[in-house]
């Protein structure tokens, strides 16, 4: 058991058995942040990649659409238990900049410093060896990022307590 506590997915399983809530709350928190990035990662590089856009433009349309499918998967649940769309994103944009910034930020520091993983293309088998890779270290990265945030209650706090208030007023 102690050797899979050194694997990232062991890290996150002994933080979930055995932490406070707050730990808790913040892998969840950054596991949701995760997967907005993750998606709009891979969607702007596809994008970027068919339409032929040099490795600058083509991140840029990565990180945009990493913070808008981050943002969606946070306002969807929002707008679908009656809060209204702008009050929702404006919510949502409240609790998750620093977090997703701080993933974005990291995850393309690791692929910029992994030889040739910006430049082979999305068909060469060491981007899709660098991006998990990258995704991992920027998951680790935003972690603290959104345990601090949450014991201030501000990042997901917010989300959790503008969708319980919404609830109880209903």
């Amino acid at each position: 058991m102690s050797r899979l506590i050194y694997t990232p997915m062991g890290y996150i399983l002994f933080m979930m058995k055995h932490d406070k809530n707050l730990d808790k709350m913040a892998v969840s928190a950054t596991l949701h942040c995760l997967a907005g990035c993750a998606i709009g990662e891979v969607v702007g590089l596809i994008i970027g990649t068919a339409l032929g856009l040099g490795v600058f433009l083509t991140l840029g349309l990565a990180i945009t659409l990493a913070f808008v499918f981050g943002f969606a998967l946070s306002t969807a649940p929002l707008v679908q238990g009656g809060v209204g769309f702008f009050a929702a994103l404006s919510v949502v944009a409240a609790a998750d900049t620093l977090s997703i910034a701080t993933m974005e930020l990291v995850d393309n520091v690791v692929m910029f410093l992994i030889p040739g993983a910006m430049e082979v293309g999305l068909v060469n088998p060491i981007f899709w060896i660098s991006m998990p890779l990258a995704l991992t270290v920027a998951f680790f990265a935003a972690l603290p990022v959104n345990k601090y945030l949450l014991s201030k209650n501000k990042g997901h706090a917010l989300l959790m307590m503008y969708h319980k208030n919404h609830k109880d007023h209903h």
